[in-house]
């Protein structure tokens, strides 16, 4: 991929981020938004040259699949405001979060630790592959599969930025489930369709589904400070 291209890329992910109010939203402003996910500009396009493949919606890609992702996490914007802010293409629904979630739940659903965030607040999330090859395989195998691999399962924050920057993503029976945050039991989150709109809701760890896959990452990125 040309650098050009990456920086373009990246600076439309910043800019539907700001559309969606997420400046406003963690309370930094316009100027303080841009000063935390700067840093990543760079990281975007090395992580795009490393992977080597098409973006969706460019001749050969595949929607999912793609080489990088801006990801805020919720210590920025809370998963409920996050949530709220997808939709599927031409959709006119946000996205919400399923009443399976017991008052306070959500806020348990922590990334694990093998997951090893390189920053809590905003980081860069590449090659991320929605796992649609895992669709009716149980969700701890999936995970087991992943992990064996070297990839890393993808966590809540970083399935909502997906969802965000990359509607088309989530597809009838091409959803995905979010092995990368857990809060200790057998449930894993997931994202799929319900009433024409994203819904982060979850699934338990040995129940498979045919339409729910396990999505997944090379690696993430904090960047580099100037």
């Amino acid at each position: 991929m040309q650098r050009s291209r990456a920086y373009e890329e990246f600076d439309r992910q910043v800019r539907v981020l700001a559309e969606k109010d997420y400046p406003g939203l963690s309370g930094l402003g316009a100027e303080g938004f841009a000063a935390l996910v700067k840093p990543l500009r760079d990281a975007a396009v090395e992580a795009a040259g490393a992977d080597g493949g098409p973006w969706p919606g460019e001749d050969g890609g595949s929607p999912g699949r793609i080489p990088f992702v801006l990801v805020v996490t919720r210590d920025v914007v809370p998963i409920e405001e996050s949530m709220v802010r997808t939709a599927l293409p031409r959709g006119r629904k946000p996205g919400f979060v399923d009443r399976s979630y017991e008052e306070g739940a959500l806020a348990r659903f922590t990334a694990t630790e093998e997951t090893a965030l390189p920053d809590p607040r905003a980081y860069l999330l590449t090659g991320v592959d929605r796992g649609e090859e895992f669709c009716g395989a149980v969700p701890a195998d999936a995970m087991a599969a992943i992990r064996a691999r070297g990839r890393t399962p993808l966590t809540i924050e970083e399935g909502i930025a997906l969802v965000t920057l990359f509607p088309a993503a989530l597809e009838k029976n091409k959803c995905f489930s979010l092995g990368g945050s857990r809060c200790g039991d057998r449930r894993v989150p997931a994202l799929w369709i319900s009433d024409r709109a994203p819904k982060l809701g979850w699934c338990w760890e040995g129940n498979p589904h045919t339409w729910l896959g396990m999505a997944s990452a090379a690696a993430r990125t904090a960047g580099r400070a100037d």
